[in-house]
């Protein structure tokens, strides 16, 4: 139930806002209901004993009809986790989400769990499967949130068809953007309409978007769908932005008409390399929560051997090392293959309580391996490849026994990758010969040497060594899980994501013919929720400093990446555009924080004098970890360049590694600091000039005292519809509310130019913002 029901649409629109999350989009004129997921510091509410998230991901293939151990919905540790995933559905050839015709053998929606104890169908709902028990087992915990999750590595370009073949047809690639590279406007509407109704018709409360990968680095993904995403590489960042946001305010709009909020977030990547081609991450002000793919950081598409999700660097990281990482200045020393880079790079976007870090509970291994310590930082290659890999060169991948978990190659083969859940890496570990391999169709059974375990405490990362077979298994257990927790609580961060929920453990003393196994479990799980309970709340403010309650409408964008490998040193623009009321003269101060996830060397090549001016993180390397967020920046109009209402500037703004987008700006104008509307920052307020002075063009026109505030924090200084604020009027044809402007086009609308940028009908132009459809061109 909507928690203003009741109140006046003003106090209503109040009180939601109230509990907005620090620097969330809201839709504008939508009463966003977050008072429904949200207190009224902005914190999810999860129940009074989880401070924390616990995010599972669910996946619908282990329906134990292959001969595998099952992992069905009644298997879910529900009193511990507080969000599951479905993984996946996908997107369609006709751009809608899916999971498949509805059927019999449909394990979402159709297939049934005949004498299984707990997996009972509800007979009161409509559909089977999957989705009725996530929809039943609700019931009995309803402070768990179930979203729908799509994509995933094998569906972010195609889906697996009903008859089991993969159809390739483009996936989040086409339907997010045209084959000219335009953004594929009417594709997202569809998809992100058909979500809407998904989540209804299924009981979700929201959407997880595992898009792997919207990057302008070549080859990302999936060899499969390279054909065509590598086709689209300029426009996939800009595409991925668009569907975010569509998908944001299209769940705004279906929460506010529901009484109830529908959440999104995604899946992100962690390696610093697929961040670069990603611009800033724009998406952050879309998301409830980020959850980041801190693992696969290390395997078996290259040779170096190394820990599937170390939670810092260690400074001899051997892939980061033959990179020359350590060795260019620029860097600072800092190594980002690790979870507390990754966790640092979203920090500079988002507080700490919206970043969640992820959690492998599978292996990842090699064989064959040279070098290192116990194999830590050995290398491991072969020229013989999976197919369809579309590599010549690659990692020895562990395979068999030690690569329970494994995927098929093109061809139908294993593919090499030391794939095991972790219960299986337990029973390797403790010698024991378990009885579930024939159901995986091994038929050599035999342990070969002994699995010793390994621990890094300054990686924080446990392996298996075996050096009769030069294997080497990256794995997680209580230590290292205890370890992650813990600083999952210490950053204030919200929690974490775990993939998957199948891979954990417990042992039973009565498995194996009464010797003794570890089977599927909650092991793990239950250690996090013991730690996440006894927890502070998380942090709710993304600024370690006071900023200003008053702001202004002055946008600021990051323009002009360079794609993929050309995109160093990181060079865009900083893209101001002045749409307050006010003239900002010649020397105006703005400042920013930028993530250290990248050093304190930030510069500009514009002569406007950019100086970091305070860095959290001053050591030389960044093993052990990243101390602090930010580094603070301070940049300055040139004495000559006043910058009048509905005027831009450009400006260089060069760094060494990948930021997600500067937040916390301020403005100081005549002695005034403000901060900036979009920045969307809690409890802040809009203010204006009165529009007399801003006629003038004078540089010391003070605030309106009766500046107002829209629901959303964002400034209302009501400009003329027919005149310019320079004093010209339009010649460029009105915008329409009612046209379809299906093509570029330039329009007329509150005394300003605006050019969209993809298919819109309805969007006023002053309102869809820097990363929007609609391009401020400037007063007419």
């Amino acid at each position: 139930m909507l928690a203003t029901l009741g109140a006046s649409p003003s106090q209503a629109a109040a009180d939601n806002q109230s509990c907005r999350p620090d620097g969330m989009y809201t839709t504008p004129g939508v009463d966003v209901p977050y008072c429904d997921v949200y207190d009224t510091a902005g914190r999810e509410k999860m129940g009074a004993d989880h401070q924390r998230r616990i995010i599972g991901y669910f996946t619908g293939w282990r329906t134990g009809q292959d001969g595998t151990p099952a992992y069905l919905v009644n298997n879910v540790p529900w009193d511990k986790v507080t969000h599951l995933n479905y993984a996946f559905g996908h997107v369609g050839s006709d751009n809608k989400l899916s999971v498949g015709a509805d059927s019999p053998t449909n394990a979402a929606t159709g297939m049934t769990f005949p004498g299984v104890a707990g997996a009972e169908m509800d007979p009161s709902l409509p559909y089977k499967g999957h989705f009725n028990l996530l929809t039943k087992f609700k019931k009995q915990y309803p402070n768990v949130k179930t979203l729908i999750s799509v994509g995933g590595w094998a569906e972010t370009g195609g889906y697996f068809g009903d008859d089991g073949k993969r159809v390739a047809s483009g996936g989040f690639y086409s339907m997010t953007v045209n084959a000219d590279g335009s953004v594929n406007q009417a594709g997202i509407n569809t998809f992100a309409d058909s979500a809407v109704d998904f989540v209804k018709k299924y009981g979700f409360n929201g959407v997880d978007v595992d898009y792997e990968y919207p990057t302008s680095m070549k080859d990302a993904g999936n060899p499969l769908d390279a054909t065509i995403s590598n086709a689209k590489r300029g426009s996939l960042v800009k595409g991925y932005a668009a569907l975010m946001k569509t998908l944001r305010e299209r769940l705004d709009r279906a929460g506010a008409t529901d009484g109830k909020y529908y959440m999104l977030s995604v899946a992100a990547p962690s390696s610093g390399y697929l961040l670069r081609g990603m611009e800033t991450f724009q998406v952050t002000q879309y998301l409830d929560y980020v959850n980041i793919m801190s693992y696969d950081l290390h395997g078996a598409w290259n040779k170096y051997v190394g820990p599937n999700a170390s939670l810092y660097d260690d400074g001899k990281d051997a892939e980061l090392a033959a990179a020359n990482v350590y060795g260019t200045s620029q860097y600072g020393g800092i190594g980002y293959l690790n979870t507390d880079w990754a966790y640092h790079y979203f920090r500079g976007a988002m507080t700490a309580g919206r970043i969640n870090i992820g959690l492998p509970y599978y292996t990842r291994g090699f064989k064959n391996v040279t070098g290192g310590t116990n194999g830590l930082w050995g290398t491991a290659s072969t020229s013989t490849c999976p197919a369809g890999s579309g590599l010549t060169a690659c990692g020895d991948g562990a395979v068999g026994i030690d690569n329970l978990w494994h995927d098929l190659d093109d061809n139908g083969k294993e593919a090499p990758a030391g794939s095991n859940p972790m219960w299986h890496a337990k029973n390797l570990e403790k010698g024991i010969v378990p009885d579930y391999l024939s159901g995986y169709g091994l038929t050599d059974t035999a342990l070969q040497g002994s699995y010793t375990r390994n621990y890094s405490s300054q990686l924080v990362a446990p392996w298996l060594w075996n050096d009769s077979k030069k294997v080497f298994l990256s794995t997680e257990d209580e230590e290292s899980v205890a370890a992650k927790a813990d600083y999952v609580v210490n950053q204030g961060a919200g929690g974490a994501m775990i993939w998957e929920l199948a891979g954990d453990y417990r042992w039973d003393a009565t498995a194996n013919g009464g010797k003794g196994e570890y089977v599927q479990g909650s092991t793990l799980t239950s250690l996090m929720y013991d730690k996440f309970k006894a927890a502070s709340p998380y942090g709710a403010t993304r600024s370690t400093i006071a900023l200003p309650q008053q702001t202004l409408p002055i946008d600021v964008s990051f323009t002009n990446f360079a794609l993929g490998d050309s995109n160093y040193p990181i060079n865009p623009k900083i893209h101001i555009v002045n749409n307050s009321t006010l003239t900002l003269p010649g020397g105006t101060e703005f400042q920013f924080d930028y993530a250290d996830s990248a050093p304190g060397n930030a510069k500009d090549q514009s002569g406007f004098g950019l100086t970091v001016i305070r860095q959290d993180h001053t050591a030389a390397n960044n093993v052990g970890g990243l101390k602090g967020v930010y580094n603070r920046v301070s940049v300055k109009l040139p004495s000559w360049q006043s910058l009048a209402p509905g005027a831009s500037i450009d400006m260089d703004f060069v760094y060494y590694l990948p930021v997600s987008t500067p937040a916390n700006w301020t403005v100081n104008v005549g002695g005034t600091l403000y901060g900036l509307t979009g920045d969307l920052t809690r409890g802040s307020t809009g203010a204006t000039s009165s529009p007399s002075a801003s006629a003038s063009g004078s540089s010391s026109a003070s605030p309106s005292s009766s500046a107002s505030a829209s629901p959303s924090g964002s400034a209302s200084s009501s400009p003329s519809t027919s005149a310019s604020p320079t004093g010209g009027t339009c010649t460029v044809p009105s915008w329409n509310a009612a046209t379809v402007y299906a093509t570029t086009t330039t329009v007329s609308w509150k005394g300003h130019k605006y050019s969209n940028k993809w298919w819109t009908q309805g969007e006023d132009p002053s309102t869809t913002g820097q990363w929007g459809v609609w391009s401020d061109l400037g007063p007419c």
